[in-house]
């Protein structure tokens, strides 16, 4: 026969004794791996988008918005749901609040490096 047959055998003296403290050694580092994912992650995240909703509740006409698919303009007018947005002169397009993702108040730019 090529292959020779197995037989299970008892572990002897590796018999696992089932301790509280075993246990919680054996879990401890998906605990501490969760927790620096929250602090390093997860709560940096949170803490930026609570920021980015708080802005884009605070538009104004005049402020300088950044939408979600490179859209740059100025707004023109603010709703609820919308912003109607000027990308060039005379041409305004209506974007949905919730793809802006960058908003510059009104005189907040940078100067022209001229």
């Amino acid at each position: 026969m090529i292959i020779s047959p197995a037989y299970a055998q008892a572990a002897g003296g590796a018999a696992a004794t089932g301790s509280a403290a075993g246990s919680f050694l054996s879990i401890a580092p998906l605990v501490l791996i969760f927790i620096a994912f929250y602090f390093l992650m997860i709560r940096p995240q949170q803490k930026r988008m609570k920021q980015l909703q708080a802005t884009i509740g605070a538009m104004k006409k005049g402020d300088t918005v950044v939408t979600a698919g490179g859209l740059v303009g100025k707004v023109v007018s603010v709703d609820d749901t919308y912003a109607q947005v000027e990308i060039a002169t005379g041409v305004k397009v209506k974007v949905v609040k919730a793809t802006i993702v960058e908003v510059q108040p009104l005189g907040g730019g940078k100067p022209a490096n001229d």
